[in-house]
């Protein structure tokens, strides 16, 4: 079986108040800015966003740009989530969440189904800034610009299936797709359509390999290190999930499948990005760059270095839809072809 991901978000539980954030949203870079200065010096920067972006982006002591670097100014701390759930699982199998050999003491949540000890640093990280929440912008974004530019294509195989409902060993690999999706008119990814794996020298860029299994119509897999590309914002990451673990619910044929993906998350693989994003677009008005990235780093709760004892990835979980697909593998002719376009390519360069 194969499937395609339409959609990829951090996984947030919101309430209709905010109740999970009772001291509200954080502030953002331009709350920030303006707080910073008189309401006539403000008044006197020309109304252009260009130049508003500089002054909101270039704040630091010495006007560095402060997603650059952002120890180069001290700015309040970042509002976190104070909520009691949260999506996710026990990642570190210690629900009171105290220490373990791969993890550091954290709070932990309640699952939405009462579940004990969940763990998911990167929802309390995110949880209270507006703009990644479900009506912010930078997701929402992110998949438009995947859907209509099929950058980032997450392409989901599931090889040894004898019964699409209970099949205890099944093999999961995840690579990434090339081209455009399928669309109908309405801009829905259409199911069934057929996607050619992202390879280079013959072999795919992506083909992390794992070992699950299929209970009632659901697929879930084995905790390991896997990679899977993303895009969106104008940005390419080369994304690695520490421990991952992967439910899709595979009996849906026509309909989107929704599925949950739990593991770890690198903290400076996670500040990548949003250091990444654009400094001349709105966005880096909702949201505080030297704030995210402390509290990112006094949140992280997994894999301790082992020289400082401190830990350098954010427990997180992440919602997706996935419509069944048919994946291309390259034929050998492939493999020649592209290592031949590669040689005249190499042998035409001035």
């Amino acid at each position: 079986m194969g499937f395609v991901m339409t959609m990829w978000n951090t996984a947030m539980h919101e309430t209709p108040f905010m109740d999970e954030c009772p001291q509200g949203p954080t502030p953002g870079n331009y709350e920030l800015w303006e707080a910073s200065i008189s309401p006539e010096k403000r008044r006197s920067y020309p109304e252009v966003l260009g130049t508003q972006m500089r002054w909101l982006t270039f704040r630091g002591r010495k006007g560095e740009d402060v997603c650059e670097q952002p120890m180069s100014i001290q700015d309040p701390p970042l509002t976190i989530v104070e909520g009691k759930y949260s999506y996710g699982i026990d990642l570190d199998g210690n629900s009171d969440g105290t220490a373990t050999p791969k993890s550091c003491a954290h709070r932990t949540f309640t699952g939405m189904n009462g579940e004990a000890g969940v763990d998911n640093q990167m929802y309390r990280l995110l949880g209270c800034i507006q703009a990644w929440r479900s009506t912010g912008h930078l997701e929402t974004n992110a998949n438009s610009q995947r859907r209509t530019g099929g950058l980032g294509m997450i392409l989901v195989e599931i090889t040894g299936v004898d019964d699409i409902r209970n099949d205890d060993d099944v093999k999961v690999t995840f690579y990434r797709g090339i081209g455009s999706f399928n669309l109908d008119s309405k801009n829905n990814v259409l199911p069934f359509g057929s996607y050619d794996i992202d390879i280079e020298n013959g072999k795919p860029r992506y083909d992390d390999t794992v070992d699950g299994r299929i209970s009632n119509g659901v697929l879930t897999t084995q905790p390991a290190d896997v990679r899977l590309p993303l895009y969106g914002n104008y940005q390419y990451l080369n994304q690695l999930i520490r421990d991952m673990r992967l439910e899709l619910n595979t009996t849906e044929s026509e309909k989107p499948a929704k599925g949950m993906v739990y593991g770890y998350y690198a903290v400076e693989q996670f500040y990548d990005y949003v250091r990444g994003l654009l400094s001349n677009f709105p966005m880096r008005h909702k949201y505080s760059c030297p704030a995210i990235y402390v509290a990112a780093h006094e949140l992280a709760d997994g894999h301790p270095d082992p020289d400082t004892g401190k830990c350098t990835t954010l427990s997180s979980a992440f919602k997706f839809e996935a419509v069944r697909a048919f994946i291309n593998h390259p034929s050998k002719v492939d493999a020649v072809n592209e290592a031949g376009r590669k040689t005249s390519l190499a042998a035409n360069r001035p």
